[in-house]
């Protein structure tokens, strides 16, 4: 038979014209898509012995071989995000069916679902796989133009410390653990959820995060203030492995329905997990932390990143603020006039 059935599932087998036996899963129960597949896969192995024709991939074969290929990439598991998304739309195309086009209508149905920014990684996402088709493994003759959506500029969201303090009240314990200790370094959701008892030394009131876990892939020092200290103090005994758990299992994402559902209750709006880092920094800023120290602690590759905040205080600028003052620039007899008028 030229596809059969096996646990449910439709599979595809033929004999292309060089030979060759061809035996492979279609990936699905339905009878009539498998049957579109086998034709197609029999149509392409003959145009290739006949005519010569360039063997066509397709989209499912890149995105394994982008995986297997990424593997060292920190972001790999947000680009497994976005091609499990993608897989409706793009999952039974082949390369050269992927046009500017379909590109566009993804692009706008991301849009519509979450911001500009989003949808332009996901389009990046597709970019580069199909890039690298082209560049390094020859699949493909051309990539299409993208062009990206407007974008604001970096966004700032932060929460006064009445506004925490209402989270706190609102989230699970768990979750307030983490959130308060997040507070306390400014440490990015997956080096708290991932911390382990071996990158924290109480006695010297410090931890470290390694460099393949740091986003700038430089190991970040992190000095650990009281409240720090007391979050960690609560998780003793919890776990042999990670410090922050859930009733004994391991926590690997804290932006869950749990957070949302805490943020709703709270009534804090545009809010997300990463927005407690932005907190984090915009209180040390307000409180007269130079921007240089801010940099170290946040462990920012440049102070590019922390300009953004820089707006939030004023402190490193009041030396200065006088220069222009209307009594500085009068002396003597003048300025004394000038008083007595006033």
């Amino acid at each position: 038979m030229a596809i059969y059935k096996r646990k449910d599932i439709w599979w595809i087998r033929f004999t292309a014209p060089d030979g060759r036996r061809i035996q492979k899963s279609a990936g699905t129960k339905i009878k009539q898509d498998a049957q579109e597949l086998h034709d197609r896969l029999k149509a392409e192995s003959w145009r290739i012995k006949n005519i010569g024709a360039k063997p066509r991939y397709a989209w499912q074969q890149a995105v394994i071989r982008w995986i297997n290929e990424q593997q060292h990439k920190k972001s790999l598991e947000t680009d497994k995000i976005h091609l499990r998304w993608l897989n409706p739309y793009l999952g039974s195309r082949q390369l050269d069916e992927i046009n500017k086009v379909l590109i566009d209508r993804i692009r706008q149905e991301k849009r519509s679902q979450t911001s500009n920014s989003t949808a332009n990684r996901v389009t990046a996402l597709i970019h580069a796989i199909l890039t690298r088709a082209k560049n390094e493994w020859e699949w493909i003759d051309n990539v299409p133009v993208i062009k990206a959506l407007p974008e604001p500029n970096g966004r700032v969201r932060w929460l006064t410390p009445d506004e925490v303090q209402r989270l706190l009240n609102e989230l699970p314990p768990h979750l307030n653990a983490m959130a308060r200790f997040a507070l306390a370094t400014g440490l990015r959701e997956h080096n708290v959820t991932h911390l382990e008892w071996s990158q924290i030394d109480m006695q010297r009131r410090c931890a470290w995060i390694h460099a393949h876990q740091a986003k700038a892939g430089k190991a970040i020092p992190v000095p650990l203030n009281a409240d720090a200290l007391a979050v960690i103090r609560e998780q003793i005994g919890k776990h042999d492995t990670r410090v922050f758990t859930y009733k004994g299992n391991v926590v690997n994402d804290a932006n869950t329905k749990a957070w949302r559902f805490a943020l709703e209750r709270a009534g804090i709006k545009d809010f997300r997990w990463h927005d407690l880092r932005h907190t984090w920094a915009s209180w040390h800023l307000q409180n007269g932390t130079p921007l240089h120290i801010l940099k170290e602690l946040g462990g920012w590759s440049d102070l590019k990143m922390v300009a953004r905040y820089a707006h939030l205080s004023s402190e490193h600028l009041d030396a200065y603020a006088g220069n222009t003052s209307l009594l500085k620039s009068m002396t003597g007899d003048k300025l004394a006039t000038q008083l007595k008028t006033a």
